[in-house]
């Protein structure tokens, strides 16, 4: 979605009742509102709150280290109480309840407006609508369905359907959304969603609940439209400077102006800029990235354990700041013996506050963020306003890809999907010699490396914990150690002394495309930070919100 700036003030007339705010409408208003198209317009406007479009975090991923720490997904201890829970469902309810409104008023508008332009109006809320159950049938599986305006007595006694009646209704808001949305909009226009928007949106639920036909045809529709390409640089599409990429199928617009931000920067950003070094890329993540062969750290001759990020996917560099390169006006390196660092700006020495010697907090591991991360995130106290991109066209290709390969569909179209994404990386055509493009294989092989695509496509953007999730990997991605860097006096006499900094060798990969750093702990020369935990017995669900299974007697999943 695009220019949608002006929206982001829409305000929201409905106020909810029930815990739910399944009855979000508490006086007469509601018998009126929505009978003029301006009163429709801004009832929409509201359904574009950043607090509706829930993101995964990487926290919750492997992917992610946050020094020591655990999150309650990565401690298995997640449960009915924990607060993130609560508020996912509320608020998710809370738009679908407003998007109900929506749809049911609209006809009071009727005698305004042409038949086109009202099933305009109603599509875009249904396109909301069909988000938000996404959003809480792929996390908590058996959820409450309504797609009407209730009141108290009503709600409270709604009790949970079968995820497939769910899907089906999702699939039909998304259906009505395609067919009654525009798709594009002129210059002079204020644009809002699309049917492209749609059928990408559908096209992510349908994968994500294992329905790869209609996740191949609804991408396959997606590209069909011609109405996006992906962005020319890869590095530049997620900074503060790009707006509106032609990549971009469906986004919010941020402004601190107005103060829809991304925050929380310093903790992503390095010590010598002023930042803490707090959250940062895993292991895990670094040693994920191929090499410019095509081949993972473990198989290709390219690979440089003393530096990890020569002749590597051009994504590893774009993603996690590599070591002794500008970041941020200083020279980035966490070498035990670098206490110095050059000052771009003034080209002397300074301190260097990313080494561990120097600074006891600088990162645990050694890593920092690069993705995204430009000038604008030391200003504005931390806050920037990159758009918020809830699904891209990267993502479209590789959903179409990953659908045919698990319908086992194999054919040209399949590679093809892949090698645009990954030529983008190198600033290559998808046809050139000069990127080690994906050939056609068997069904396992390209399942792995469609599965590591994203992964190096995708950091940093909420997507790995729902892959690791759907893939029923998460069980064994997210019960390994999170490592890092031994402290500084043993890292210099047992790793750099020996001549096996940053590491002595590349780690092993196993089937599932993981890399495994036990040899190296057992050998002494790395150090367990965290160790995460996951429960599968319960965990690919999250638990339903304990107050709703109190007061509202619905059943909470197993093992909860």
């Amino acid at each position: 979605m695009k220019n949608l700036l002006l929206l982001i003030c829409g305000f929201i007339l409905l106020q909810g009742c029930h815990s739910l705010d399944l009855n979000p409408l508490s006086d007469g208003s509601s018998e009126t509102w929505n009978s003029t198209p301006e009163e429709l317009e801004m009832s929409l406007n509201g359904l574009y709150k950043q607090v509706f479009w829930k993101k995964d975090l990487d926290d919750w991923s492997d992917d992610w280290i946050y020094r020591d720490g655990l999150t309650e997904v990565t401690n298995a201890t997640l449960n009915g109480q924990s607060a993130f829970i609560k508020t996912w469902w509320l608020d998710t309810y809370k738009a679908i309840a407003r998007a109900n409104t929506i749809i049911k008023g609209a006809d009071r508008a009727k005698d305004k407006l042409s038949v086109e332009q009202l099933n305009m109006f109603i599509a875009e809320a249904r396109f909301v609508r069909a988000c938000m159950y996404s959003s809480l049938l792929s996390h908590f599986g058996h959820i409450i369905y309504t797609d009407d305006i209730l009141d108290i007595e009503q709600a409270k006694n709604l009790k949970q359907v079968e995820p497939e009646f769910v899907l089906q209704r999702i699939y039909e808001d998304f259906d009505f959304a395609i067919a009654n949305l525009k798709t594009k909009y002129t210059t002079t226009e204020l644009h809002r969603v699309t049917k492209g928007a749609a059928m990408a949106m559908k096209a992510r639920i349908a994968l994500y609940r294992g329905d790869f036909a209609t996740a191949r045809n609804a991408a396959k529709d997606c590209i069909d439209l011609k109405q996006y390409n992906l962005h020319t640089d890869f590095a530049s599409l997620f900074l503060s400077s790009t707006k509106n990429s032609p990549e971009s199928i469906f986004l919010l617009p941020r402004s601190i102006a107005l103060n829809v931000v991304l925050d929380d920067r310093q903790n992503y950003i390095s010590r010598n800029a002023g930042g803490w070094a707090a959250k940062d890329p895993s292991w895990d993540l670094l040693f994920s990235f191929i090499c410019t062969d095509g081949l993972t750290v473990e198989k290709s001759p390219l690979f440089d354990p003393s530096n990890p990020f020569l002749y590597r996917d051009p994504r590893c560099k774009a993603t996690i700041a590599a070591f002794d390169e500008p970041l941020l006006d200083y020279i980035y390196t966490p070498h035990p013996e670098a206490l110095n660092v050059m000052k771009i700006s003034t080209g002397t020495l300074v301190k260097n506050n990313d080494n561990r010697a120097n600074a006891q907090y600088a990162s645990f591991n050694g890593l920092v963020w690069k993705k995204g991360v430009d000038n604008e995130w030391l200003l504005n106290s931390w806050r920037t306003e990159p758009d918020n991109i809830i699904i891209r066209y990267a993502d479209i290709l590789l959903i179409y890809a990953e659908a045919k390969i698990e319908l086992n569909e194999i054919d040209q179209t399949v590679v093809d999907a892949i090698n645009q994404v990954r030529a983008r990386a190198y600033g290559v055509a998808s046809t050139s010699l000069d990127f080690p493009a994906v050939k056609l294989g068997d069904q396992h092989a390209l399942r792995q490396i469609l599965r590591n695509e994203r992964r190096m496509e995708f950091a940093l953007e909420g997507l790995r914990y729902m892959d690791l999730i759907r893939w029923k990997l998460a069980e064994k991605a997210l019960n390994k150690p999170n490592y890092g860097l031994l402290d500084p006096a043993d890292l210099v006499a047992k790793v750099v002394k020996t001549g096996k900094w940053f590491l002595p060798s590349a780690p092993t990969i196993d089937a599932d495309g993981l890399p495994d750093f036990n040899q190296f702990n057992q050998q002494g020369l790395i150090k367990t930070i965290a160790i995460r935990k996951f429960d599968a017995s319960k965990q690919y669900l999250w638990p339903i919100p304990s107050t709703e299974v109190l007061t509202s007697g619905l059943k909470q999943n197993p093992n909860y």
